[in-house]
């Protein structure tokens, strides 16, 4: 699969975030991938997931799969 190109891309991260700047957004409106950055570094590299795994993850985030340590 080639990389989309991103440079057009519409970042948001979620309301849950806040004022919190250590966070990652996410970018909508691509066919069948999820791009994912690190809010810190918006100029760096994005991470592209299928968007069944992006959906995956996220159910697990909300399902408590992923306990904070």
């Amino acid at each position: 699969m080639a990389a989309p190109d991103l440079s057009r891309a519409r970042w948001f991260k979620s309301t849950h975030s806040g004022a919190e700047t250590n966070c990652i957004e996410v970018a909508d409106g691509f066919a069948e991938v999820v791009p994912v950055r690190d809010s810190k570094n918006p100029s760096g590299a994005a991470l592209v997931f299928p968007g069944g795994a992006w959906s995956a993850f996220v159910a697990g985030v909300k399902a408590g799969d992923f306990p904070a340590s």
